[in-house]
């Protein structure tokens, strides 16, 4: 056998699985997403596309390959976010991706079963989510939004910037549960020991300007 036939049998060989699998047809996976935004929020539906742009990188295709079931909420709507959550477990996808806490406690109490992995999470030991962050047990894991450790060095660059600062006001979503974790887990910190840091709560456009001008006088 020449060297053109060896190659032609070893392509010929290499194609046969695919050309197979082509014919037998892929198995189809199923994947939820529970957003906690409206289907008409831009931010959300950039989110959204980066996952699929992800996926399809990665292989996966949306209607070859994958089938996303996908279901968008409204922020601090949690009875939107159980029925949701519901109906995606009823769905048996082989697993769940959730955005932000509010979904995924909603999962969490929805499912032990169907993995759920989270994203932009700010702290998923504190809310209950996982056990730890080093074994997260159960059937849920994901990502962090930021480590606590950080925003005592946002203060630490803060004074760097501007040292006669002796009082800093913290604007923080009062719905979000552990919005204020990270300061007061920071406050005996260096930083902390010669700033004054007052937080302020805010959810929706208005408070948050009030505040704002508020914290400039502070």
């Amino acid at each position: 056998m020449n060297r053109r036939e060896f190659i032609t049998l070893l392509g010929g060989a290499t194609a046969w699985p695919l050309a197979v699998r082509a014919q037998q047809g892929e198995p189809v996976r199923r994947v939820g997403v529970l957003m906690n935004s409206p289907a008409d929020d831009a931010q959300g539906q950039g989110r959204f596309a980066a996952f699929l742009q992800g996926l399809q990188q990665l292989g996966w295709s949306e209607g070859r390959n994958v089938r996303i079931d996908v279901r968008w909420g409204a922020q601090g709507d949690s009875e939107t976010n159980r029925q949701h959550a519901a109906e995606l477990v009823a769905l048996a996808p082989e697993v769940i991706l959730a955005s932000t806490a509010p979904p995924t406690a909603a999962l969490q109490r929805a499912t032990r079963t169907i993995p759920v992995v989270f994203a932009m999470v700010v702290d998923p030991v504190g809310t209950g989510i996982v056990a730890s962050l080093s074994r997260p047990g159960g059937n849920i894991t994901g990502f962090m939004q930021f480590e606590f450790s950080v925003a005592g060095k946002w203060l630490e660059l803060l004074k760097q910037i501007a040292p006669g600062v002796t009082r800093a006001a913290i604007l923080r979503d009062p719905s979000s549960l552990p919005s204020s974790r990270p300061w007061r887990r920071r406050s005996a910190s260096r930083s902390f020991q010669s700033t004054r840091a007052t937080p302020a709560k805010s959810s929706t456009a208005s408070p948050l300007s009030h505040n704002l001008r508020t914290a400039v006088w502070l």
